[in-house]
Parts: structure tokens; sequence; C-alpha cells
């Protein structure tokens, strides 16, 4: 297993000003010891790109089209990403299913594109609140795994992020054992498909992560890292959960 992961999804929000937060978090990490990635808004890329170069920190993009180019009104490419600076990009997220009805298929075409531009790809999976209480949640998580996520992948081109959809911005937690059953079931089902590979591939946790909760969560079994959300909005927030990880 290669470095920890701290990812940051700024979601719809952060303008020109907030760009103080990303030079607030640089000088605050100059050398970590895992990998930091903020996602904004496709607005803010560039600028945040320009900002972190040359330190620790990299950027993302929150989504992709699966067509290089073309007549897409608003959409944009894997390539514009890479071009803006971007060296990931989220895919599948909860948000992007429910509001754009994003399928799996979707999301494994937007990842293939990813892939072939050069960028890494977080492919997000998650069960709903009604799915955990059917008992369904393995049963959701593993068909999400083997549709979103093409052939190919590796340790250094995949990492998945597990987000229950009830704990996204909610406050609340799956239990540790929950957040554990989930992670080993999807190392074992990426290592039945992807072989050796599948033991560098980085799983994150994310939903209502916070400085206070994350040191438990990163001494979970296969909690490679963090998918975090509202907190990564302000480099104090994020600062504490990116020493959390450091020291697990």
């Amino acid at each position: 297993m290669g470095r920890k992961l701290a990812a940051g999804n700024w979601k719809m929000n952060g303008t020109s000003a907030d760009l103080a937060e990303v030079k607030a978090l640089s000088a605050a990490h100059p050398a970590p010891s895992v990998d930091i990635l903020l996602c904004p808004p496709a607005t803010l890329l560039a600028r945040m790109s320009d900002l972190a170069a040359g330190g620790a920190l990299v950027t993302g993009g929150q989504d992709c089209h699966a067509e290089a180019a073309g007549a897409h009104t608003g959409d944009i490419s894997a390539g514009m990403l890479r071009d803006a600076g971007a060296t990931h990009v989220i895919l599948g997220h909860s948000e992007r299913r429910t509001d754009h009805g994003e399928t799996d298929t979707d999301v494994c075409a937007k990842t293939a594109a990813a892939l072939a531009a050069g960028l890494i790809a977080v492919v997000c999976v998650g069960e709903t609140e009604a799915q955990r209480d059917a008992g369904e949640t393995l049963d959701v998580i593993g068909t999400q795994l083997a549709g979103s996520i093409p052939d190919g992948c590796t340790g250094a081109t995949l990492v998945v992020a597990y987000e229950p959809v009830w704990a996204i911005g909610t406050g609340k937690v799956p239990t540790l054992e929950q957040i554990a059953e989930v992670h080993d079931f999807m190392r074992a089902r990426l290592a039945a498909r992807f072989g050796d590979t599948a033991a560098d591939m980085r799983l994150l946790y994310g939903g209502s992560v916070k400085p206070g909760n994350a040191p438990e969560i990163f001494a979970t079994s296969n909690v490679d890292g963090a998918l975090v959300g509202g907190a990564s909005l302000k480099a104090a927030d994020f600062s504490g959960i990116i020493a959390a990880l450091e020291a697990a």
C-alpha cells in the first residue's frame, strides 16, 4: 500500500475568496506523509491548481463526461480537467447518481474516460438507509463495484470511496464494525477481480468525517483515508483530519 489519501470534495461551494483556505492548508502541511487532494468546483480548478503547484497538495474534478469532446453544453471532459491541472476526478458520487440519474454503466464509462486522459479515478459507492435497513448493503456495494469500475484498473489509477448515502452531511456515522465490514468486503471483491494490484487500491471512507471521529475511523481495517465533504472547506477543519491520517 502506498501513501494514504485525504481527499476533500468542495461540492457546489467556493468562490475566489475561498482560495485563501488552500494557501492556509498548504502552509500547514508543507511536507505531509499522506497525499492531500482537493476537488473544487470547475470554476476554481485552474486557479487552485496554479496555487498548489510545486507543493504537496493536488487537485481534482468532481465529475467528467464520458466523451473526450463534442456537443455537450455545460459538460466538462476528463482531458479538460487534466488541462486545468487536475490529477484526479471524483466519479459516481451519490449526489450525481441521485440528482442526475447516473447509473453504474454511466459511471463506468466516465471512469474509462478519466483513465484514458491520465487521471486517477475516485469512484464512489454506497447504500441508502432503506437498503441498509433491509440488509442489502453488501449486495448493493458489490453490484456498484462490478458495474461502475472498468477492466484494467490498478492501484495507481483507481481509488474507491465508500460513502453510505445516509451518512453524508447528516452527522450520522456507521459503527466502526459496519465500516470495517464494507471495507473488508470491497478489498476482497477487488482482489478477486484485479488480483495483487487490489492491495494497492486505496479505499476511502466518506460520510460525516470530522477531526473528532477521524482517528478511530482511520484505525479501522482497510480504511486508507477519507473523502471529506463539508469539513474540507476550511483549512482548520481539514487539517485536523489530515493530522489524524498521518498519525494512523
